[in-house]
């Protein structure tokens, strides 16, 4: 039977399987310590604790399950890997640098069953969830590739954006935002945590009611139902007027600022009368939301749909501006090492597929 690695166990849930079995609470605190600062990764090498202690865990749960399958480096300084996972699955990790710190993006499902009709992610559809463990061992990674490679730097934000429905796995992604945010260990801070869901309505409830007090992005796309439906099959499920709703309740709950996520496509929800609409929908929660315009990176196979032209994107800006909306273009990033979430994972699969036997390819097909 696979082990979960102990990157999945909260600092509470660690605690009392230690407690449970007749260690202190501190031997708690010094796990914690030797995984999240001084990043061990091998029981045996944690030595300032009791070989008996490190032995139990050892037995119990592996610290690394993921392997580094393909690294891509941008000229820009973004990192994307793809890991595999123990079942052979493949996932994406992008880490890219800003001014204001180094922020991971991460995966939190094996495919994706939205079906947005533009994006790579879901090519493949969902295989299955992935762990909390799996989630918080893609920043490890990448904070233990910066200690080799740039000593001193340290992951400073991370964005649920990666492959996958975060909402779809809320468990799993709620235990590895209280991992990452607590302050013994990595120690990110809520406001440089971001969630991003394609708008399921009852999560965004609970998300509003829960304690992870993160960053909310909502994946809009569309300023109608009838666009939206066209390019996401889930606005037939749950409407924008069911999702503004939900917006509405977590925004009247938390007082957080939220962000719209749009990506413009050309000739489809790019339109100055696009604006005008979008505007419209944003209305009286101008004040706690900010849009992000999203220049699209186009899919293979995905060709009917193409990036915006320059002009469009800064009409499109420049009407929302007029209408009150605070708004921004989102910087890109990794343009030229498939800069599309999904794109390096479903472009490896089809690579082994062509190669060997891949086991991925047949546990989708």
């Amino acid at each position: 039977m696979k082990k979960e690695s102990i990157y999945g166990l909260t600092l509470d849930q660690l605690t009392a399987w230690l407690i449970e079995r007749g260690h202190k609470k501190s031997r708690a605190l010094q796990v914690w310590d030797a995984l999240y600062r001084k990043r061990i990764t091998d029981f045996a090498a944690m030595t300032e604790i009791h070989e008996n202690c490190t032995r139990l865990l050892a037995e119990h749960f592996p610290i690394e399950t993921l392997e580094e399958h393909v690294k891509q480096q941008s000229a820009d300084g973004t990192v994307k890997f793809l890991f595999r996972l123990q079942d052979g699955n493949l996932i994406e990790t992008v880490l890219m640098r800003h001014k204001f710190g180094l922020s991971v993006c991460v995966t939190t499902q094996v495919g994706c069953n939205i079906g947005c009709s533009f994006c790579a992610s879901g090519l493949l559809k969902k295989s299955r969830d992935l762990s909390s463990g799996e989630i918080v061992e893609q920043i490890m990674k990448v904070q233990l590739y910066l200690d080799q490679e740039r000593p001193g730097d340290r992951v400073s934000h991370v964005v649920v954006m990666g492959i996958g429905e975060p909402f779809d796995n809320f468990v799993n992604l709620s235990d590895f935002i209280r991992v990452i945010k607590d302050h013994k260990g990595l120690a990110i801070g809520p406001r440089h945590i971001t969630v991003s869901t394609s708008g399921l309505a009852d999560k965004i409830i609970e998300f509003a009611d829960s304690d992870l007090h993160v960053n909310l992005a909502i994946s809009l796309h569309a300023p109608n139902n009838e666009t939206r439906t066209r390019i996401m099959k889930i606005n037939r499920a749950i409407p924008i007027e069911k999702l503004m709703q939900a917006i509405d309740y977590y925004l009247d709950k938390t007082n957080r600022r939220i962000t719209l996520e749009y990506i413009l496509l050309k000739d489809i929800n790019d339109t100055k009368e696009h604006a005008l609409e979008l505007a419209e929908l944003v209305g009286h929660r101008r004040n706690l939301a900010n849009v992000n315009l999203i220049p699209y990176n186009p899919v293979d196979e995905h060709s009917q749909y193409q990036r915006s032209e320059s002009e469009s994107i800064t009409g499109f800006y420049d009407v929302l501006k007029k209408q009150g909306i605070s708004c921004s273009v989102r910087l890109e990033h990794g343009v030229d090492i498939d800069a599309a979430c999904g794109q390096l994972r479903s472009k490896q699969i089809r690579k082994d597929a062509k190669g060997s036997r891949n086991p991925e390819r047949e546990a989708i097909s």
